[in-house]
């Protein structure tokens, strides 16, 4: 949730860390703060945005080749200036940085307050550095000795930078649930939540295991478990370039990211099969082949988005593969008690790789001896590395809070593999095979066509824009469209809207029908479209409006609905990827339209590494 970024080297300090915050911005934006070493240890911290920080900063000392930087989401305290990070120790000499939650930290407060420490700040994270420095002062001990002993007495999720000013040569990175990368460059060192402000400056990585710290002393780099067992750390190279990063030339990165989609469609089956001979090229499916034959069931883990995703992959494997498939909020199935077993294969769903309900439904379904899938967009993060096998989604970097190509590069891998399991079971002949894949190798065009629907949805977006409620219905493939459309509104507009399969609404969501009601139906042509012309009708008898999204030159629903949005005929089992691109450009024109900030809406954050 929060960003964390922290440098040591030759140049200064400050730009770097503030650039870096820039970049972190979208993992949270209640408030932000500066820590900087120059013979002295000074803290600039502010409510609100970066920009906000940059303000408080102007004209002050900001100099220092040692320094750190965070940007808040706020869990422990409200958001304001004392409750930002950094925070200092007793002392004022040891500052700190924090991502994550202390549960116990109630109960080291009160020990530490009998002991005679003052606090400042409503949070967990300043109880954690006061601990340290009060285990260096009783032990004498050096200040990453105090941070690995200060560890063991905490319970929680933590990613966490330390600096003090009695060790100008050191800086000092943990994680336990939370998100960590240490970049290495040319005599110098980054800390950071992600690659994303590293890369301008090294491509060098090495990404912290859970339980493991990090520090750089003189120019070194030592990883260790916090039981005190030297690790070797292994350096990859990241992909990701700095363009990918900004907007270019888009006004926002929610947009620049929707208009990707066809690239990061590609980009996500490239080399995964071959449309002429039927044929694949997924390791993890090659190496789990036994498995895949025989399993009792599938069970998809994710949360938001990605759990709309596993929805789709449900239908997909259901119907394509004639496998069982459960779809769980990860939140959900991790205190359920839920019965897995070593002939399930769980699927874990994340954009980010670091969601951490989702890793601890991994962590759960392994202990009951299920086979773990993961399906993530980040290369080396977490749930990739607590998984038995996987795909990328090789969707590229998503800065904007509201995802948009992560979903559609999640259900195109759901999809190819939809197939490749229903080969392996007998399910699927070559012929089958050759004719998905060659509608799989359409679709990154069929999207492109799709985006030129974006002048006639700006002009439904006005139509929407003052809207208290909105109805997303859909049935089949359509449903957890319906589902993803809405989350978009309500996520970036603030409008409260719910999807639902078209034909509940007549067990509830049909008395919120009048004609001040706009429903926005998925309506493209497949094996329930009359179905779903009926459901349109109970809404036009009920006086509400209508927006249909169809399948090009479909007459039959534009005489009902008040508007339509024409998408590219394709197969029922591809609907998903076609239906939401409009839906997400409604949802984005509709908040720019009310003056949102699309990019950062309130109270979220793009990756969720907290309970």
């Amino acid at each position: 949730m929060c960003g964390i970024v922290a440098y040591i080297g030759h140049r200064e300090a400050y730009p770097i860390l503030i650039k870096g915050l820039s970049r972190l911005e979208y993992r949270g934006y209640d408030s932000a703060g500066v820590a900087l070493i120059n013979g002295s240890l000074n803290i600039y911290k502010k409510k609100g945005k970066v920009a906000d920080l940059e303000n408080e900063t102007a004209g002050k000392n900001v100099s220092g080749k040692l320094g750190m930087g965070h940007t808040r989401w706020a869990t422990h305290g409200e958001p304001n200036d004392a409750n930002s990070h950094p925070h200092l120790s007793q002392s004022g000499d040891v500052a700190i940085i924090h991502n994550g939650i202390i549960e116990n930290y109630a109960t080291l407060k009160e020990e530490l307050g009998n002991r005679g420490h003052e606090f400042k700040s409503d949070t967990d994270t300043e109880v954690l550095v006061h601990l340290i420095e009060d285990v260096q002062q009783n032990t004498g001990c050096e200040l990453e000795e105090a941070v690995r002993l200060a560890l063991h007495e905490v319970v929680g999720a933590y990613a966490i930078v330390i600096i003090s000013k009695n060790d100008p040569a050191k800086l000092i990175g943990a994680r336990k649930g939370s998100p960590l990368v240490v970049g290495i460059g040319d005599g110098e060192y980054f800390m950071a939540s992600d690659a994303s402000p590293i890369i301008e400056y090294t491509k060098n990585v090495t990404y912290l295991n859970d339980g493991e710290m990090a520090f750089i002393k003189n120019g070194e780099l030592t990883v260790k478990t916090i039981d005190n067992v030297v690790q070797t750390p292994y350096i990859q190279t990241l992909e990701m370039n700095l363009e990918a990063i900004e907007k270019g030339g888009y006004e926002h990165f929610m947009l620049k990211e929707i208009h990707e989609q066809p690239k990061s469609i590609y980009d996500s089956l490239r080399g995964r099969f071959n449309p002429q001979t039927g044929s694949f090229a997924m390791r993890s499916l090659k190496e789990y082949e036994g498995k895949i034959k025989n399993l009792n069931r599938i069970i998809i883990v994710g949360c938001g988005t990605s759990w709309h995703a596993g929805l789709v992959g449900e239908y997909l494997f259901e119907e394509i593969s004639r496998i069982p498939v459960e779809v769980e909020y990860a939140s959900e199935f991790r205190y359920r008690n839920p019965v897995v077993g070593e002939d399930d294969l769980v699927i874990a769903i994340s954009q980010s790789g670091e969601t951490a309900d989702t890793l601890a439904a991994i962590e759960l379904a392994k202990e009951k001896g299920a086979t773990i899938f993961g399906l993530c967009n980040v290369v080396g993060s977490s749930i990739p590395r607590a998984s038995h096998a996987g795909a990328y989604t090789h969707a590229g970097p998503e800065i904007g809070v509201a995802s948009t190509k992560a979903f559609t590069a999640q259900v195109s891998i759901l999809t190819l593999l939809a197939f490749g399991f229903a080969e392996l079971r007998g399910k699927a002949t070559k012929q089958d095979l050759r004719n998905a894949f060659a509608e799989l190798e359409s679709m990154p065009a069929k999207v492109e066509k799709t985006l030129q629907c974006e002048e006639k949805v700006k002009q439904l977006a006005e139509w929407i824009k003052d809207a208290n409620n909105v109805l997303y219905l859909g049935r089949g493939y359509g449903f957890p469209v319906a589902l993803e459309g809405a989350l978009k509104l309500k996520e970036i507009s603030y409008i409260h809207a719910e999807g639902y399969p078209a034909a509940e609404m007549k067990h509830g969501p049909i008395a919120l029908i009048d004609e001040n009601m706009p429903v926005i139906v998925v309506a493209t042509k497949n094996s329930i479209y009359e179905k779903v012309i009926s459901n349109i009708q109970e809404v036009k008898a009920r006086k509400g409006k209508i927006i249909a999204i169809v399948t090009e030159g479909d007459d039959k629903v534009k005489k009902m609905a008040d508007h339509v949005i024409e998408v590219p005929e394709t197969s029922e089992f591809l609907v998903p990827l076609i239906a939401t691109i409009p839906l997400q450009l409604l949802s984005y024109y509709v908040a720019v339209s009310r003056g949102c900030n699309v990019d950062q809406p309130r109270n979220l954050a793009k990756s969720v590494t907290v309970e």
